[in-house]
């Protein structure tokens, strides 16, 4: 097979099939009594397989896990894929406590607890926490209170209020406050229970979409182990 024939059935090129065989994409192909490369079933299997883990595991992913099978060490080739799995996984809690700091935000008004403007103690005693606690999240960078002109002390509008609530929040299911910042300033910009519902459907259909390609990645890369597993390129 050249590698026209390998390339045309997924929208490549043939120089593209040399790229991916030079990054170890593909394994090294055999040589015609001429010197043309010659692509066997092997190479079919392991390109159908690389063009399934790109969405399941993005490009980066995809092109080490390929590299470390045509290398035969599916061990580690398995724990990238271990690794991506894992991300989903953690992807999904962080859409879960996303949703449950939305769903506070977006009460209606007779559900939700008052957003008025408060001192540093006032809101910490609201919270349960300490003082320094809100302090420690401006210095953070989460947190933005104005000071009163008079006396210097801290003042927290409505939206900083609200901000303390969904940093809290997202404190409690365990993330740090280096991992809430870009969660929050997601947040900032959803104001009602129909933004709320949108961002929150758009995030679990593109996990979903990412469970299915992995489970489908999965499977080509079980078949291609097989594959090389009949032409006896695991040794």
């Amino acid at each position: 097979m050249r590698p026209v024939d390998l390339a045309r059935p997924h929208g490549l090129s043939g120089q593209a099939i040399r790229n991916y065989e030079a990054a170890g994409i593909l394994p090294a192909a055999g040589r015609t009594a001429s010197g043309y490369r010659d692509y066997t079933s092997l190479h079919v299997a392991a390109l159908r397989t690389f063009v399934a883990l790109i969405p399941a595991h993005g490009h980066a992913a995809a092109r080490s896990i390929m590299a470390l099978l045509n290398t035969g060490r599916a061990e580690e080739a398995l724990t990238v894929i271990d690794r991506s799995h894992a991300e989903l996984l953690s992807d999904r809690r962080t859409l879960d406590s996303i949703e449950l700091a939305l769903t506070e935000l977006t009460q209606s008004p007779d559900e939700r607890p008052a957003h008025r403007a408060a001192t540093v103690g006032a809101l910490a005693h609201r919270l349960g926490l300490r003082p320094a606690t809100l302090r420690r999240w401006e210095r953070a960078g989460l947190l933005q209170p104005r000071r009163d002109p008079a006396t210097g002390y801290r003042t927290y509008a409505p939206g900083d209020v609200r901000d303390a609530h969904i940093v809290h929040q997202l404190r409690r299911s365990g993330y740090v406050l280096a991992q809430i910042a870009p969660i929050l300033g997601e947040l900032r910009d959803v104001t009602t229970p129909a933004s709320a519902a949108s961002a929150i459907a758009e995030r679990r259909h593109r996990l979903h979409t990412r469970a299915l390609a992995m489970l489908h990645a999965s499977a080509e890369t079980g078949d291609y182990l097989h594959e090389r597993d009949r032409h006896g390129e695991n040794g």
